[in-house]
C-alpha cells in the first residue's frame, strides 16, 4: 500500500505586490497636488476678484454697522424693550452717555445719516440734542433729553433705534422692492408717491427682454448666413461682426446721437426718401436707447449662434430633403432644435449684458428709459448710500442666478432627451 503525502502550496510572496499598489496610490497623490498647484493661482485669482466682490456685495446689502458702532450699551438695553412705552431711565442714561462720548466724531455724524434716510430730520434731532451732553452731575438724562428735543418723549423715536440696534437690516432690500418697516415691526408697502423701483426693475427687465428678441431676429438670420458660406467668406464676415468691439462703447453711442438727432443722418435720409415731412424724434428716448443697445449687444448674440450652427452638419437637412420634407418643416423640424444651445447661450449674455447697461440710457434716454444701473450709479457717486445700491445689485444678481439656472436645466434636458433618442 502506497502512502500519498499531500504537499501545499508554498505562499505567495506579496511583498512585491503590496509595494507596487503604494508606489501607484503616492504617485497619484502627487499628481493631484500637482494639478492642485497648477489650478491654486487661478483659483485665489477668481476668489479675491471673483467671489469676494460679490460675497461683500451680498453682505453690504443688509449690513447695518452705524447704529450699533456709535451706540453699543443703548443698542443691547433696546433689544430687551418691548417697544410699548418709553424705555426706562437706565435707556435714557445709556443714550445720553455714549452721545456725550462721540460727540464731534465722524461716528455720530455717520449714525445720524443713517437714521436720517429713514425719518427725514433726524439728523437735526441728534445734532440738537448732541449740544445737550454731557449731562451735568445729579441731571435726569430723561429731562435733559426731552427738554432738548420733545420727539425725545416720543415712543417713535425709540422705535427707529431700537429697529437699528442690530448688525443687520432688511430695509435696503426692502426699499429696494417698495416696501419698508413700518412703526410696529411690520413689512408694509410704500406710498405711491415714493414707490418707483419695483417700476425700475420691470423696465429693466422688459427692456432688456426687448433687445434680446430684437438681437435675436436681427442675429439669427446673419449667424446662419456665416455659418454656411465658404470659410474665407465667412472670415471675413465674421470679422465685421467683431469690429464693433474694438470701438468704446462710449463713442458708439456719441455716434448715434449724431446719427440719430433731429438734423442727423438718418433723419435727412428718411425725409430725402420721402418717408416723412418732417425730423423724427429718435434720440432722447426709447427708440434711441433700443437702436443704440441692440448695435452693441448684436455681436454677443450672433457669435454663440455661429459657433452652434457651424458644428451643426448639412447631411441631416440634405437627407430631410431627399426624403421630400419641404424645405421650411426640413428647417424647423431638423436644423432648428439644433440650435436651440446658441439661442439660450446668445439670449441669456445679451440679456445679463442689458440689465446692466449705464451709459447708452443714460446719454440716448429720457428719465424715463433709465434702467437699475442707473440708481445703482446714483446711489454710489451722489447720495453715497452704499446700502440701496449694494440691494439694487443684489436682486440684479439673483435675476442673473435664476436666469442662468433656467438656462442650465433647459440645455439639462434637451441633452437628456438627445441621449434618449
Amino acid at each position: 500500500m502506497t502512502q500519498y503525502s499531500a504537499t501545499m502550496p508554498a505562499p505567495l510572496d506579496t511583498a512585491p505586490e503590496a509595494s507596487l499598489q503604494s508606489r501607484l496610490r503616492r504617485a497619484e497623490r502627487m499628481n493631484k497636488l500637482k494639478y492642485g498647484a497648477l489650478i491654486l493661482p487661478l483659483a485665489i485669482f477668481l476668489m479675491l476678484t471673483f467671489v469676494w466682490p460679490i460675497a461683500a456685495l451680498l453682505k453690504r446689502s443688509v449690513d447695518n454697522p452705524e447704529i450699533i458702532t456709535a451706540f453699543p450699551q443703548t443698542s443691547a438695553l433696546l433689544r430687551g424693550w418691548n417697544g410699548q412705552a418709553l424705555p426706562d431711565d437706565g435707556v435714557f442714561a445709556a443714550f445720553a452717555g455714549e452721545m456725550a462720548q462721540i460727540k464731534g466724531t465722524p461716528v455720530l455724524a455717520a449714525a445720524a445719516k443713517r437714521l436720517n434716510m429713514e425719518v427725514p430730520g433726524f439728523r437735526s434731532l441728534m445734532m440738537r440734542t448732541v449740544r445737550a451732553t454731557p449731562l451735568e452731575a445729579g441731571a435726569s438724562a430723561r429731562e435733559v433729553l426731552i427738554d432738548a428735543d420733545p420727539r425725545w418723549g416720543e415712543t417713535a423715536t425709540w422705535q427707529l433705534l431700537a429697529r437699528n440696534a442690530s448688525p443687520y437690516t432688511m430695509r435696503y432690500l426692502l426699499a429696494s422692492l417698495d416696501h419698508k418697516v413700518n412703526e410696529q415691526g411690520k413689512v408694509v408697502a410704500t406710498s405711491p408717491e415714493e414707490a418707483i423701483f419695483v417700476d425700475v426693475l420691470l423696465r429693466t427687465f422688459g427692456m432688456s427682454f426687448v433687445v434680446t428678441v430684437v438681437c435675436l431676429l436681427l442675429g439669427f438670420p446673419l449667424a446662419y448666413f456665416i455659418a454656411t458660406r465658404p470659410v474665407k467668406t465667412a472670415n471675413v464676415l465674421l470679422m465685421a461682426v467683431l469690429l464693433p468691439f474694438w470701438t468704446s462703447i462710449l463713442v458708439r453711442v456719441a455716434a448715434w446721437i449724431v446719427l440719430l438727432q433731429s438734423q442727423g443722418l438718418v433723419n435727412q435720409a428718411l425725409m430725402h426718401l420721402g418717408i416723412t415731412d418732417h425730423p423724427l424724434q429718435l434720440v432722447f428716448n426709447s427708440t434711441g436707447v433700443y437702436i443704440a443697445m441692440v448695435h452693441i449687444l448684436l455681436p454677443f448674440m450672433i457669435l454663440p449662434l455661429y459657433s452652434v450652427m457651424k458644428g451643426i452638419s448639412p447631411v441631416y437637412m440634405r437627407a430631410a430633403l431627399s426624403l421630400g420634407c419641404p424645405p421650411f418643416r426640413s428647417f424647423w423640424k431638423i436644423y432648428f432644435p439644433q440650435t436651440l444651445p446658441g439661442i439660450g447661450a446668445g439670449g441669456l449674455l445679451v440679456f445679463i449684458l442689458c440689465m446692466g447697461y449705464y451709459i447708452t440710457p443714460s446719454l440716448l434716454g429720457s428719465p424715463n428709459e433709465q434702467m437699475a444701473s442707473y440708481f445703482v450709479a446714483f446711489y454710489t457717486n451722489q447720495t453715497i448710500n452704499w446700502g440701496m445700491a449694494a440691494a439694487l445689485s443684489a436682486i440684479l444678481f439673483v435675476a442673473t442666478l435664476l436666469l442662468y439656472a433656467i438656462y442650465t436645466r433647459l440645455v439639462g434636458s434637451q441633452n437628456m432627451a438627445a441621449r434618449a433618442r
